[in-house]
């Protein structure tokens, strides 16, 4: 088990190696090296410092929202410990590619033995913020695309690309409310993968035990849903703070753009937030075998970038993606390292998991 872990970990490793070659040679392709020099020659290193504390602030705020949502299931945690579990999630996300739900299920058990509360209520906490982020993020990037469109002439390909980015996320809300509403359809897709696990396993995973909790937990689940909606007015305050969250996190880019000089001048701040909403859908898509989808995901914002900006400034534009990914995912990723290692790596997962 240690060995195929080592191989796991390693293999993890290379493929990132890969996806920066992928990135450099593009770039190398395309522009010389000595005005991607010149542009990060005009890095203003205060603007870039307050995108490092917007990063942390939204994660701040983000965390809030989460514990705000345990309490009105009646679920008591500290804001310390959702702040944690958050990280957590984000290291998992990060660093096990094509797993858009696999942090989430992190912090959701993480916080389910943290606080001894059912799965089922921390489950509906998770959901219930998953569904406000995506509201969020498909109403921006709708009216960014909208200003975006009537002050320019973008190409067809260009939208059509970006409008199904939009309509994934679209899917998403309408599924996670479908399934969050339909408490039979719910329990009919977990007994549909609890009787194909056993044979695609061909007997060596059976669940019986696993599937009562599970039934248990699911009408837990769809029971504080319906107390959510019952507190519409104590939801206000968690979905305006989610608003400032997710604005905040949008204000990376920006603040990056600022920080070079070329916000504004190079590419419109409307084109900046349709290029950062795409390039964070892009790394929830299930389609992914590099951690972060490092190389790809850079790729995908140099070019839209270009694009949609001036295509003289492709170099400023690929400083400035490699500035928001170096906040975006670098340094999230050493920082929920270091926080995954005070949380203790081995409670990551159930002690209970078929060997």
């Amino acid at each position: 088990m240690a060995g195929r872990k080592h191989f796991t970990f390693k293999k993890r490793y290379l493929l990132i190696v890969v996806g920066l070659a992928a990135f450099l040679i593009y770039v190398y392709l395309f522009v010389p090296f000595g005005q991607l020099l010149e542009a990060t020659a005009k890095l203003s290193p205060s603007f870039f410092l307050l995108a490092f504390f917007a990063m942390i602030f939204s994660m701040a705020l983000y965390s809030f929202v989460w514990q705000r949502l345990l309490d009105l299931l009646s679920v008591k945690a500290s804001f310390l410990k959702s702040f944690q579990f958050v990280w957590v999630e984000n290291f998992v996300d990060l660093v096990i590619p094509g797993e858009p739900v696999s942090g989430e299920i992190s912090r959701v058990y993480l916080m389910s033995k943290e606080t001894g509360a059912n799965y089922g209520k921390v489950v509906a906490s998770a959901v219930g913020q998953r569904i406000a982020t995506t509201c969020m993020t498909v109403a921006v990037l709708l009216v960014s695309i909208v200003y975006f469109v009537f002050s320019t002439k973008p190409p067809f390909l260009v939208l059509a690309f970006v409008g199904a980015i939009m309509f994934g996320d679209i899917i998403t809300i309408v599924l996670l409310f479908y399934l969050a509403l339909r408490k039979t359809s719910t329990r009919k897709l977990a007994n549909w993968l609890f009787n194909i696990i056993p044979r695609v396993s061909r007997g060596r995973w059976k669940f019986e035990q696993e599937r009562e909790k599970t039934m248990k937990a699911l009408d837990i689940f769809h029971e504080e849903i319906h107390t959510l909606g019952k507190h519409r007015k104590s939801l206000i305050v968690p979905i305006m703070l989610t608003a400032i969250s997710w604005l905040s996190d949008i204000s990376i880019a920006i603040l990056v753009f600022l920080s070079l000089g070329y916000a504004g001048t190079a590419i419109s701040i409307s084109a900046i937030i349709i290029v950062y909403c795409i390039s964070g859908s892009i790394q929830y898509l299930p389609i992914g075998v590099i951690p972060g989808e490092v190389g790809l995901t850079e790729i995908i914002m140099t070019t839209l970038f270009t694009v949609l900006g001036k295509t003289q400034f492709f170099a400023v534009f690929a400083v400035a993606t490699v500035f928001i990914r170096l906040l975006t995912f670098w340094v999230k990723l050493l920082i929920s390292g270091i926080v995954v290692q005070f949380t203790a790596i081995e409670s990551l997962v159930p002690s209970q998991v078929p060997s």
